[in-house]
Parts: C-alpha cells; sequence; structure tokens
C-alpha cells in the first residue's frame, strides 16, 4: 500500500513543462529510476517500482528526503524514508543545486 502524498507544485523546476516542447527528448521512466520531487518545500527522491502508463504515475519507495538546506532526514510530516508513494508526472522537479559543505571553507 503507498501513502497518499499532496506534492508540491514543481513551478519553474517542473521535468514535464521542461520536455512539454521537445517530447522526443523524454525518456521514458521504468523500474530502477530515481525521480525527484517536492513535498513542503523538501527534495523527495523516489526510487521507481511501477510505472502505470495510463495514468502517467511512477510508484515507488522513497530512499531520500533533503531539506531545503540540502541536509538530510529520515522524515518529514507524515513521510518517512522507505515509504511507497505514488508520484504523478507532472509533479516530478528536477533537483535543486544545494551548496556544496567543501566549498564554504
Amino acid at each position: 500500500m503507498h501513502r497518499h502524498i499532496e506534492w508540491d507544485d514543481p513551478g519553474k523546476q517542473s521535468v514535464l513543462a521542461n520536455f512539454a516542447n521537445d517530447p522526443d527528448a523524454r525518456v521514458e521512466t521504468g523500474p530502477g529510476d530515481i525521480l525527484s520531487a517536492r513535498y513542503q518545500r523538501h527534495v523527495i527522491r523516489v526510487k521507481v517500482e511501477a510505472y502505470r502508463k495510463d495514468d502517467a504515475v511512477s510508484i515507488g519507495k522513497v530512499v531520500a528526503i533533503i531539506n531545503p538546506q540540502g541536509q538530510r532526514l529520515e522524515h518529514v510530516s507524515k513521510l518517512t524514508l522507505g515509504d511507497y508513494v505514488r508520484l504523478p508526472d507532472e509533479k516530478r522537479a528536477f533537483e535543486p543545486q544545494f551548496e556544496d559543505e567543501e566549498e564554504k571553507d
């Protein structure tokens, strides 16, 4: 069973919107792929186990939760590492650029 998540709107970081004008650049999602989305301003990475073409949804396990400062967490709100979720294509987002800790020094 999967956990129902109200994903954040990806806005300018939308993968779907980015490839809307170039459908040939889109790559089909499949098992083993790692996708990203936003949930309560955190980056959530999902490892795909199945893809449903009919409703354009990936189903998989949460493998990373990263806060806006780039730190990895075990959970955020009701979402925890290892939870199974459904991630619609329209909610997929590109990864943000986190500042590298080594570059701060």
